[in-house]
C-alpha cells in the first residue's frame, strides 16, 4: 500500500523488493534496520511532495518517518529506519557550480567526484573524511565531517554557506547566515520559516548561558545539535543547526560550499615514537609550526601493515618491487629501536618551497629534542605508503579475518590532546578485558586529541553481543572524566544518541529535544537519531553479520 501510494505521488522511482530493502538497511555501522520502501526522488519537487505525504499520514496517526541517505558509509546507523528511506545518490548527485571560491553541490554528489572537478581549478574542500573515496556530500554535511586536514583548516561547519532545505512544511526553503538586522525581519515573518526563527531565537536566548556552557572543551565535535554556535548576538546562523543534524530537521537539497586555493607544494615528517609519554610536548611543539594535519596510528596498525604487505601494496601504484623497497626504512627503525606504539604523519603545504624545506629543518630540529625517530618526505610518492596504512589498514584487517566484522561503537573519542597519555592506556585495559572476543587498531588525530578505535568481533556471538554495551558504558565514562566527546566527527546516529545526556545532562538534552519539535514537530525526519534513541533499541537492531 506505502509503495503504490508512493509511486503514484513521485515521478523518481520507488523499491520494496526484497534485495533493495536488504541492501538499504545497513550502512558502515553495527545495526541493521529494515526499511519498508525505498524511494529515489528526481528533483525537488518528489522530495516536498514525499514530505507533504509524511505530515498528511502523520495527522492520521500513522506511523511514518523520511531518512535521507547518499551514500551510506555512516558509521553510526544515521541513515536507518524502518519506515521510508530517501535516497539522493541516484538523481541528486550534480555539482552546480564551480566559482572562484565556492560551489554549490546536491548531497548525492559523490567527494572522489567533487575532488575530480576541483583539482582541475586548482582548488580544496579540506573538511573531508578518511572514507573520501566512498562518501558523498551529503553525509559529509549532515555529520559534520573532518579529517586529515582538520587541524589546519577546520571541520565541515565552517565551509557551508548556504543550505537548500525541505522542511516539515513541505517546501523547500534555502537557509543563510543572518545579521542581527535580517533577523529582525526574519521574526516578524508570518510563515513556518519565521514560526522557526521565532521559537528558536526564543529558546536560544532563554537558556543563552546554559547553552554556551555545554559546549564541549574540545577542538571538534559532532554529538548534539550545536546551539551554542547558532547566536552571538551579532549574527544568527541558522545553518549550524541542520550541519551535522543527520537528517533529523529537514531534508537537504543542495549545500554552497566555501572553498580554498590548493597549495602548490607538499612534505610530510614521519614521526615513529617508541612510548605515548613524548607524544603531547612534542605535538604541542609542532603545532607552533601549523601543520595542515598531524595523523596517527599503532603498533598494532603497523605490525599489521607489515604482516599483510603484499595485499597494502596492491593498494599503491607502482612496481611491487619498487614498492616493497619503500617499506625498508620501516623495518630498520623496528631492527633498531624495535616497534614504535605510535606513528606521527604531520603534514605541511606551501606555494614557497624554499621555505616548506626550511620549516620541514625546523620540524626535523624540534623533534630530534625528543627520544624519536624522524623521516621528512618531499614527494606525494613517498608518503603514499603511510597514507595508504593510515586509511586502509583496518580494510586490510577486516579482509583478512575471516568470520568478524568492523564493529565502529567507540569509534571517534575526543579529549584535550594533554590527557592523551593517561587516556589511551586505560582505553587499552578496558579493551583487552575481552581480547579473546575482539582485535583493535588505534588511529587518529592527536593533534586534536581525536582516536578512532574500531574492534573487529563475531557479532553472532552472544557473549560479544553483551560486552558492546559494557565496553561502550566504561570508555565514554573515561571521556567524560576527561571532560571530552564522545564523538569528533561520526556523529551520533543509533549508538551513541542514548548516551547523549550523560554528556550534556538533562537541561540541555531537553533543549535538544526542543529544537526537534520547533523545526519537525510531527517526528517526520529520521526518528531515534539526536533524540529519541534507546540502548534497548540499538542493541535490538545490531546486525549478526
Amino acid at each position: 500500500m506505502l509503495a503504490e501510494d508512493l509511486k503514484n505521488l513521485i515521478q523518481g522511482d520507488v523499491m520494496s523488493d526484497e534485495n533493495t530493502l536488504s541492501a538499504y538497511s545497513t550502512d558502515y555501522s553495527i545495526f541493521r534496520v529494515t526499511p519498508s520502501v525505498v524511494v529515489f526522488p528526481k528533483d525537488k519537487e518528489d522530495v516536498e511532495k514525499l514530505v507533504q505525504y509524511a505530515a498528511e499520514k502523520k495527522k492520521s496517526g500513522e506511523a511514518i518517518s523520511l531518512t535521507g541517505r547518499s551514500a551510506g558509509t555512516d558509521m553510526s546507523g544515521g541513515p536507518l529506519n524502518d519506515s521510508v528511506i530517501v535516497e539522493f545518490a541516484k538523481y541528486f548527485n550534480h555539482i552546480r557550480e564551480i566559482g572562484s571560491d565556492y560551489a554549490v553541490v546536491e548531497p548525492g554528489v559523490y567527494f572522489r567526484d567533487f575532488e575530480k572537478e576541483l583539482d582541475k581549478k586548482g582548488l580544496l574542500y579540506p573538511s573531508y573524511p578518511a572514507s573520501k573515496d566512498l562518501c558523498a556530500m551529503g553525509g559529509i554535511v549532515n555529520n559534520n565531517s573532518g579529517g586529515e586536514k582538520t587541524l589546519g583548516y577546520g571541520k565541515t561547519e565552517d565551509y557551508v554557506e548556504e543550505v537548500t532545505v525541505v522542511l516539515a512544511d513541505g517546501k523547500e526553503h534555502v537557509l543563510r547566515p543572518l545579521s542581527a538586522d535580517e533577523l529582525s525581519s526574519k521574526l516578524k515573518e508570518e510563515n513556518f520559516e519565521g514560526d522557526i526563527y521565532r521559537k528558536l531565537f526564543k529558546l536560544i536566548e532563554d537558556n543563552y548561558d546554559a547553552i554556551q556552557n555545554a559546549k564541549p572543551k574540545v577542538s571538534k565535535n559532532s554529538a548534539g545539535y550545536f546551539l551554542w554556535n547558532v547566536w552571538d548576538r551579532k549574527t544568527f546562523d541558522i545553518i549550524k543547526l541542520i550541519v551535522g543534524s543527520q537528517g533529523t530537521l529537514g531534508l537537504l537539497t543542495a549545500a554552497k560550499l566555501r572553498l580554498v586555493k590548493k597549495k602548490k607544494y607538499s612534505a610530510l615528517a614521519v614521526i615513529f615514537s617508541r612510548t605515548l609519554d613524548p607524544v603531547p610536548d612534542l605535538v604541542d611543539d609542532l603545532l607552533k609550526f601549523h601543520p595542515e594535519g598531524i595523523e596517527s596510528y599503532d603498533d598494532k596498525t603497523l605490525s599489521l601493515a607489515m604482516k599483510f604487505l603484499p595485499s597494502l601494496i596492491k593498494l599503491m601504484k607502482g612496481g611491487a618491487v619498487k614498492l616493497l623497497f619503500q617499506f625498508l626504512p620501516e623495518l630498520f627503525v623496528v631492527l633498531r629501536g624495535g616497534m614504535p606504539q605510535m606513528i606521527l604523519l604531520v603534514s605541511f603545504t606551501s606555494d614557497d618551497k624554499e621555505e616548506l624545506h626550511r620549516d620541514m629543518e625546523e620540524v626535523r630540529a624540534t623533534a630530534k629534542k625528543y627520544p624519536v625517530s624522524v623521516r621528512i618526505i618531499k614527494t606525494e610518492e613517498g608518503a603514499q605508503k603511510y597514507w595508504v596504512i593510515r586509511r586502509q589498514s583496518f580494510a586490510l584487517l577486516h579482509s583478512h579475518v575471516k568470520g568478524m566484522y568492523a564493529a565502529p561503537f567507540i569509534d571517534d573519542i575526543i579529549v584535550d590532546p594533554k590527557y592523551m597519555p593517561e587516556l589511551l592506556p586505560q582505553v587499552d585495559i578496558i579493551l583487552d578485558k575481552h581480547k579473546d572476543k575482539l582485535i583493535y587498531t588505534i588511529a587518529g588525530h592527536p593533534g586534536n586529541g581525536n582516536f578512532h578505535i574500531i574492534p573487529l568481533v563475531r557479532l553472532n556471538d552472544e557473549e560479544t553481543r553483551k560486552i558492546i554495551p559494557q565496553v561502550t558504558e566504561e570508555v565514554y565514562k573515561l571521556v567524560f572524566k576527561y571532560g571530552g566527546s564522545i564523538t569528533a566527527e561520526h556523529n551520533d546516529g543509533l549508538i551513541r544518541t542514548p548516551y547523549l545526556e550523560e554528556m550534556y545532562g538533562e537541561k540541555i538534552t531537553e533543549l535538544f529535544e526542543g529544537v526537534k519539535n520547533i523545526f519537525d514537530p510531527m517526528d517526520i525526519f529520521n526518528p531515534r537519531k539526536k533524540v529519541g534513541g534507546t540502548t534497548e533499541y540499538a542493541v535490538e537492531h545490531m546486525r549478526r553479520s
